[in-house]
């Protein structure tokens, strides 16, 4: 059954109304977003760039491991703990302040609301001030009894926020004795995360000596290593063993497995995968699984077949789930279909009184996608006037519009950001480095550059390798070796040249979502050479 609007609506054109753009591409790329321990249903998310998307799986959902059993908890405090936190002015101060002030006003926290507060903290991705906030617990060994679940969440947000070989500095120093299936899983992870395909194989084989590869998902993480590195043999040989061994594929099983049949171009064969899902008893396919379908089916080119996938999503939706209505809106919109996108948002908003940040760029980036630039500037209007803080990523898609376009509105739309309260990401900077390139001014186009490494969380931010080509191109055009040497210093500086899968032009990058054009249409090896003949 369709989405109906739960109160009357205007007529469509009434309104003035994702965050994936463009035709879908053969390059998939996958990653875990959560640590070891969690629930294993899938989505795949289509999140770059506009002809040319990467799509990760994720997982949705928390398993309480008898330790924190959040949906059947009251909301007490703990969402204005979380609040104050979230919309911290000041983020560096951390999340520690939050919680000492809130104590020493003579409210005490419990350990389900502190989890409570992580928990919303990782969903929002906001993964220092989780990890701040679970060393505020751990501090207080003596009031709070840590369980192998924390040690595993905390752990991930080790190698999230300082990177893997803190976490493996971590796991190092535990106790043997605290080192279970969780503490394992969340370190095979963080190496899949990282692509460490050695070090997660040598991990994986522990798990089994151990006996603590005897349900899916470990098998699933490691999957998903495979897919991100495109070894798609590797996904099915992984499926036999689990055959043999008699474990059952669950629903996150099914989805990596279809995703690994779509990916390699074969409908039938992924068809034949949804089929023997279906026979499962055990399994019932779900939103997430239409999801994955859909978008695979917009990547063969089966436009049809994805928007019955659609409507199997629609049917599906269940309980207050916000995210199916951002895939919905998004999905639609690569299929071309803009009366379905702004049909969905009707009832998307009628359906919750309130609409987060990513709802926005869910509809502003599937308008831009559908080349409908002045009903995605009355949207970004709108969102002004009701959002709580700015975020750079919704900006950057009419930004990097006006950029592409060559229009004159783009310096300033920027200077209305900064006055919004919008600060710069590296995304933003690379948009401006794009004006510049297009120009010309090479130098300049470097000076955005710089800013876009420098900038807070641009720790593993990669510049597009189109850009890096032809800033390399103008160079040797025009004799321009300062310039040059000057990018492949920032390059070096940050690890691209060391990089082969930057250099491939290959691998998602934490802003590749914020993307809204393929410019990685050049060839990888063309960059690659250009890369190592600077050298």
């Amino acid at each position: 059954m369709l989405l109906q609007p739960s109160t009357s609506k205007l007529p469509l054109n009434s309104h003035v109304y994702s965050n994936h753009h463009g035709s879908l591409s053969s390059n998939l790329s996958y990653s875990i977003s959560f640590p070891y321990g969690l629930s294993d249903s899938t989505i795949l998310k289509p999140i770059s760039n506009h002809k040319n998307p990467v799509f990760t799986c994720s997982i949705s959902q928390v398993h309480s491991y008898g330790t924190m059993d959040y949906e059947r908890r009251p909301e007490l405090k703990w969402n204005a703990v979380y609040k104050r936190i979230s919309m911290m002015e000041d983020p560096e101060k951390g999340s520690a302040s939050v919680l000492n002030q809130w104590e020493n006003e003579g409210k005490r926290l419990s350990k389900w609301e502190i989890c409570r507060i992580v928990k919303e903290l990782r969903k929002f991705r906001r993964f220092k001030l989780a990890l701040e906030v679970y060393e505020w617990m751990n501090n207080r060994e003596e009031r709070f009894r840590l369980t192998s679940s924390d040690t595993a969440i905390h752990l991930d947000l080790i190698a999230k926020v300082r990177g893997i070989e803190s976490a493996e500095e971590y796991f190092l120093k535990l106790p043997d004795s605290l080192k279970d299936k969780r503490i394992y899983g969340a370190l095979l992870n963080a190496y899949v995360h990282s692509r460490m395909a050695e070090k997660a194989e040598s991990l994986m084989e522990k798990m089994r000596t151990r006996g603590y590869a005897i349900h899916a998902l470990p098998f699933n993480v490691i999957m998903t290593l495979y897919m991100n590195l495109k070894q798609f043999d590797k996904v099915e040989s992984v499926v036999s063993e689990m055959t043999e061994k008699k474990i059952r594929l669950d629903l996150y099983s099914y989805n990596i497995w279809l995703s690994c049949r779509g990916s390699q171009g074969s409908a039938e064969k992924m068809e034949q995968v949804l089929e023997q899902m279906k026979l499962d008893t055990s399994i019932n396919p779900n939103w997430t699984t239409y999801s994955t379908l859909a978008t695979l089916y917009i990547r063969l080119g089966q436009l049809e077949k994805a928007e019955e996938c659609l409507k199997q999503i629609e049917g599906r939706i269940t309980g207050r789930d916000r995210i199916p209505y951002h895939y919905l809106i998004s999905l639609y919109g690569s299929v071309g279909k803009k009366e379905e996108v702004l049909r969905v948002w009707d009832v998307y908003k009628s359906t919750f009184p309130t609409i987060p940040n990513l709802g926005y760029h869910a509809l502003i980036s599937s308008l831009i996608r559908l080349n409908d630039i002045e009903v995605a500037e009355k949207i970004y209007e709108e969102w002004i006037s009701v959002k709580s803080r700015y975020d750079p990523r919704i900006g950057n898609l009419l930004l990097g519009w006006y950029v592409r376009q060559g229009s004159d509105k783009a310096a300033a739309f920027y200077d209305k950001m900064i006055e919004h309260g919008g600060k710069p990401n590296s995304t933003t900077w690379e948009i401006l480095a794009e004006s510049r390139i297009r120009e010309r001014r090479i130098p300049e186009a470097l000076s955005y550059l710089k800013d876009a490494f420098s900038t807070d969380g641009s720790k593993s931010w990669k510049p597009k390798p189109t850009n890096v080509t032809n800033i390399l191109e103008i160079c040797e055009e025009e004799g321009d070796v300062a310039s040059k040497e000057a990018l492949l210093g920032m390059l070096r500086q940050v690890g691209c040249l060391d990089n082969e899968n930057y250099a491939s032009g290959g691998g998602e990058t934490p802003t590749a979502k914020d993307r809204t054009e393929d410019d990685n249409n050049d060839s990888a090896d063309m960059l690659l050479n250009q890369l190592q003949g600077s050298l």
